[in-house]
């Protein structure tokens, strides 16, 4: 019981992070999934049959609450269950050490243009008209499921913080729909895991907690996304992806633990600070915007009177 209680925690927190901000649950339920002495491809198995139930709980939740462009959903789910499969078999017969390595550095750098761009940039330059089309969204999903399954976690942060960096799709829609999309890979890699890993003995008391931990916190991360301002939503991810990705990356280039620690406390202060200035910028825009309002409603009165 204790195992299952410790398990539904590490669920609940996963999908309450992966929920709000499209990316986090492979990585957090996998990472908790080895520390507890879990081989790599199990802990990943594990954690991709849990989040079959937890995806689809948080579709539905960012359904209900108008969080999913059913386009960009269409075209990311058939390559992003291809790259799964094909991920999945990679990570049961490699190494994956050099791709790890490859993938920290990369997702640091554009986590750290998604916080620049939504933290500091003009609220115009948010969002572009562009709607992102198959030629940037086929390769991203396949790219995007591979990496989820082969890494144990990893479909929201290349996704999400792709589509996001992109500027093509404003925040609680890339977060809804990379998680709509995530229930057709996630059930694509547990297939394929249970094929590559038919000789291997799973744990299904971890996947149960995982699940129910998931399931419960999916409606609440979906109400976030909804709720959260387009410029904190934004800089909260980038943050998230620089503080998960930053320790690997200073560990493959051989930082001693206490540079990495000093640099871990100058990145915490970094984002917060961002945070702080996104949150600034939301109140000034919305107070031009209520302003620019009210100049309209006085133009109109005045055209009525004469």
């Amino acid at each position: 019981m204790q195992a299952l209680l410790l398990f539904g925690l590490a669920g609940f927190l996963a999908q309450l992070v992966s929920g709000t901000l499209g990316m986090g649950y492979g990585m957090t339920s996998t990472t908790v999934l080895i520390a507890a002495g879990t081989a790599p491809a199990i802990a990943s198995a594990s954690a991709h049959f849990a989040q079959v139930g937890t995806s689809l709980a948080s579709g539905v939740s960012h359904w209900k609450f108008r969080n999913i462009d059913w386009r960009t959903v269409g075209i990311l789910a058939v390559p992003g269950a291809i790259g799964a499969v094909v991920g999945a078999f990679v990570l049961v017969s490699l190494s994956m050490e050099a791709a790890s390595a490859w993938i920290s550095a990369f997702l640091f750098a554009l986590g750290l243009y998604v916080l620049i761009r939504f933290a500091f940039l003009k609220l115009g330059k948010l969002i572009t008209d562009k709607r992102p089309g198959a030629k940037f969204l086929a390769p991203l999903g396949f790219v995007a499921g591979f990496m989820d399954a082969s890494g144990g976690g990893g479909w929201g942060p290349v996704a999400t913080t792709t589509l996001l960096s992109s500027g093509r799709l404003e925040p609680r829609k890339v977060v809804g729909s990379v998680g709509a999309a995530e229930f057709v890979v996630t059930v694509a890699a547990s297939v394929a895991f249970l094929i590559a890993l038919a000789h291997e003995g799973m744990n299904w008391l971890v996947v149960a907690g995982l699940l129910v931990g998931g399931v419960i916190a999916a409606p609440i991360g979906a109400w976030l996304a909804h709720r959260m301002p387009p410029r904190v939503l934004g800089t909260a991810a980038g943050g998230m992806i620089i503080l998960t990705n930053a320790w690997m990356l200073l560990g493959n280039l051989g930082v001693p633990t206490v540079a990495i620690n000093v640099v871990y406390v100058g990145l915490v202060v970094f984002i917060l600070a961002a945070l702080v200035t996104s949150i600034r910028s939301m109140r000034e825009e919305k107070r031009i915007n209520a302003l620019a309002g009210e100049d309209g409603v006085r133009e109109a009165a005045r055209a009525e009177r004469s």
